[in-house]
């Protein structure tokens, strides 16, 4: 589990060197699909990883809006002020925390339940879908995208290169 959240970190930072090359213009240009533009699905992506985490724990949500965001700057200051808790958490994922139950209540007056461990790949999966949009939206410009491999990033505990 620790992995792919790391992978998902590391593809994340890689992103926004990426955008450092770009016009903000760009960046914040609405596009088909995904969250309607790059800068507002890197926001996003750091946004539900750490409400996710935070409902896992029992604390209240982020309930801010992009709009307060929306700099490449202001973007990364909030993933960096997420990204310690969320790491934390992480890092203390067990086993015993797999099959936790989370309640969550339905504005019908409904409750939806699901395991904790079912919640942590929700995250994972969540943010390798975005990652596939923004790089669509890479080629769009005519650039290259981030690269998506796992393999290669140093992220194995028996990675070496001979």
């Amino acid at each position: 589990m620790e992995m792919l959240f790391k992978y998902n970190w590391m593809v994340r930072e890689e992103w926004y060197r990426w955008c450092e090359e770009v016009e903000e213009a760009e960046l914040l240009k609405k596009r088909t699909g995904g969250m309607g533009g790059i800068l507002h699905t890197l926001f996003h992506n750091a946004d539900v990883e750490w409400s996710w985490i935070r409902i896992l724990q029992g604390k209240p949500d982020f309930m801010e809006r992009f709009e307060s965001y929306n700099s490449l700057e202001r973007v990364r200051e909030l993933d960096a002020s997420f990204r310690l808790e969320v790491q934390q958490f992480v890092e203390k994922w067990d086993n015993d925390m797999e099959n936790k139950l989370l309640h969550l209540p339905e504005e019908d007056g409904s409750v939806t339940v699901f395991t904790w461990g079912e919640v942590m790949r929700h995250i994972i999966a969540h943010e390798i879908h975005h990652i596939g949009q923004l790089s669509v939206w890479s080629r769009e410009l005519g650039l290259k995208p981030v690269s998506a491999n796992l393999i290669g990033r140093g992220l194995g505990s028996h990675h070496s290169k001979k």
